[in-house]
């Protein structure tokens, strides 16, 4: 048994050695970037300090700060590796479908193309959407919630481990059409499945809402609505590529299986 795994398990360390070095390469490609990358991340806040420090005195003095000695260094690392997994994105999803690729049909094989390109467009536009839309809603309320009473600090280290949380979140979120497609495409579900799943899909998005993003309704409604939206897309996508059989078929089907089954059983 283990002689047969063995190849599969060669093939997994090649690809994972070939993605990891990738992640390493990009790594210190952006850490020498972290400051233009780090103004980035922080823009949202500061902008929210801002607007918040215009109707509160006591908001007027908010800032970022560090409580710990060599803090701003661990920010930088946390920096350059949140954006070399971004940049290391494209290669990482393609190492995933050459390690699948052999397991495929040849017409499968063809879809790598569309599968890096769908994967990490999808990706970077939750990415996207998190960074201008959800963002200064959530931090506008966030601090100004109990801005009249206290001053804002906020601590950089946890702001950075709070934004990327955010932004994965919503990158991971919106592969969802790319995640139904390929799974209609391999012929394991059908629009009619996901229909009749809609209602549970509905509860979980909630969920998965609730704890990827701040305790607050309004972030995970901002969160939770464009998923409901994307699984309404994913239900398209999944008929154009594998529409379920008519139900007059499926029911004819069912009873010419039941007929073959009782014929067997009788002889």
């Amino acid at each position: 048994m283990f002689d047969d795994l063995r190849p599969h398990l060669v093939e997994l360390r090649k690809r994972l050695g070939i993605s990891v070095g990738t992640l390493i390469v990009m790594f210190f490609v952006m850490f020498a970037y972290h400051e233009p990358l780090l103004n980035w991340i922080v823009a949202p806040l500061n902008t929210a300090l801002l607007e918040v420090g215009k109707i509160s005195v006591h908001a007027a003095d908010g800032m970022v700060t560090t409580n710990q000695v060599g803090g701003a260094f661990f920010v930088a690392l946390k920096v350059a590796f949140f954006a070399a997994i971004l940049g290391s994105l494209p290669i990482i999803l393609a190492q995933l479908w050459m390690f699948v690729a052999p397991g495929l049909y040849a017409n499968e094989k063809k879809m790598l193309i569309p599968f890096i390109v769908g994967g990490s467009g999808m990706f970077f536009v939750g990415v996207a959407f998190a960074y201008y839309v959800v963002t200064p809603f959530g931090f506008d309320f966030l601090i100004a919630f109990g801005s009249f009473k206290f001053t804002p600090l906020i601590n950089i280290e946890d702001y950075v481990g709070f934004f990327t949380k955010i932004m994965f979140g919503f990158g991971i979120a919106f592969e969802l059409p790319i995640f139904a497609y390929f799974l209609a495409l391999l012929g394991l579900v059908d629009d009619r499945q996901m229909r009749d799943f809609f209602k549970y899909a509905v509860v979980i998005i909630f969920i998965v809402a609730a704890l990827l993003t701040p305790p607050d309704v309004l972030t995970q409604l901002l969160m939770a609505i464009p998923l409901v939206m994307l699984y309404g897309i994913s239900i398209l996508i999944v008929r154009a590529v594998n529409p379920a059989p008519p139900l007059e078929e499926e029911t004819e089907d069912t009873k010419e299986d039941e007929a073959d089954e009782t014929t067997r059983l009788e002889k």
